[in-house]
C-alpha cells in the first residue's frame, strides 16, 4: 500500500507542474485557435533565464518566476503582433498557426544552440536534495515547492479569468469569438493579451523546469508531444481539462516508470495521445467543432 501511495504522490507532484505547462498552451488554443508548437521552446528560453539568474545572481528559481513571467509576456507580444494578425483572415488559419509556430520553433532552437550549445544544464538550489517523510511516504521538497507554485499560479489564472474585466472578455472569446466581437470585445487586443499570458505561463514553467529537469535547446521536442497529449486528453481549449489530463497522465506515467522502468514512461503520453485522437478527438472536456 505504501508503494502505491508513494507512486501516486510522485505522480501528483509532477502532474501539477505539467498542468501549469499545459495551461498556457490550451489558453492560446481556446482564445485564438493557435496550435503553438513553439510553447516548449519558449519554456526552454525561460529555463535559461532562470538558470543564469541563479548562477550569476543567486536568484532562487522559484523567485525567478517574477522575472521570467513579465519577460516572456513582453516577448509574447513581440511575437504575436507582427505574425498572427496577418493570417487571421486565411481560410486555413489553424493549419497556418502550426506552420508559423513550427518555423518559429526552429529559429529559436537555432539561436539557443548558437548561444548556449547543446550542453545539458540545470540549476541546483539546496532544497533539490531535501525530502520529507510522512507516514513512510517520501516527498521531494523541490517537487513539493514546484507543485505549490503551480497551484498558486493556476488559482491566480482562474481568479483573473473569472473576476476581472479582461478575464471575462477572454472567457467570452473562448466560448464564442464572433458573439464576443458583436457585444464589443476588442478581439485583436484580447488575442494579444491572451498570447502574452500563455507565454508568461511558459515563463513560469521554464523557471520550475530549470531545477526540476535538466535541459538543453533540442530537448523541447520531448515536451511538445507530452504537452499535446495533456491538452488533447483534457480537451483543446479547456483549462479544467488540461489540469485533470496532466495529473491523470502523470500518475499513470509514474506507475509505468515503477513497473517497466523510466525508459517507458514517455510511452504513456504518446499512447494516450494516439488513443484519445482515435476514440474521442475533442478530449474529455472539449467540444466537438462544427464546420
Amino acid at each position: 500500500m505504501t508503494d502505491f501511495l508513494q507512486t501516486v504522490v510522485l505522480g501528483t507532484l509532477l502532474g501539477g507542474v505539467y498542468a501549469l505547462m499545459g495551461s498556457g498552451l490550451t489558453l492560446l488554443f481556446g482564445v485564438m485557435r493557435i496550435v503553438n508548437l513553439a510553447h516548449a521552446i519558449f519554456m526552454i528560453v525561460a529555463a535559461y533565464i532562470a538558470f543564469y539568474a541563479f548562477e550569476l545572481f543567486h536568484i532562487d528559481p522559484l523567485v525567478s518566476v517574477l522575472i521570467t513571467m513579465p519577460a516572456m509576456f513582453l516577448l509574447g507580444l513581440a511575437v504575436y503582433l507582427p505574425l498572427f494578425p496577418r493570417i487571421e483572415a486565411t481560410p486555413r488559419y489553424v493549419e497556418m498557426t502550426v506552420l508559423v509556430t513550427f518555423a518559429l520553433t526552429l529559429i529559436v532552437e537555432g539561436v539557443l544552440g548558437f548561444l548556449f550549445t547543446n550542453l545539458v544544464r540545470g540549476a541546483k538550489p539546496g532544497y533539490t536534495t531535501d525530502a520529507l517523510l510522512a507516514g513512510g511516504i517520501y516527498i521531494p521538497v523541490g517537487q513539493l515547492l514546484a507543485l505549490g507554485m503551480s497551484v498558486l499560479l493556476l488559482v491566480g489564472l482562474w481568479l483573473f479569468l473569472k473576476y476581472t474585466r479582461i478575464g471575462t472578455a477572454i472567457r467570452a472569446t473562448m466560448q464564442n469569438r464572433t458573439s464576443a466581437q458583436i457585444v464589443g470585445v476588442n478581439i485583436r487586443r484580447i488575442s494579444a493579451i491572451s498570447f502574452g499570458l500563455g507565454m508568461a505561463l511558459a515563463g513560469a514553467s521554464g523557471s520550475l523546469m530549470s531545477y526540476l529537469f535538466v535541459f538543453y535547446p533540442g530537448q523541447h521536442w520531448r515536451w511538445v508531444a507530452l504537452l499535446l497529449a495533456l491538452i488533447v486528453l483534457g480537451g483543446l481549449g479547456s483549462l479544467k481539462g488540461a489540469v485533470i489530463g496532466a495529473i491523470s497522465l502523470s500518475i499513470i506515467s509514474s506507475f509505468v516508470t515503477r513497473w517497466l522502468g523510466p525508459d517507458w514512461s514517455s510511452l504513456t503520453f504518446y499512447l494516450a495521445l494516439f488513443i484519445i485522437l482515435m476514440v474521442r478527438p475533442q478530449g474529455l472536456f472539449g467540444k466537438t467543432m462544427r464546420i
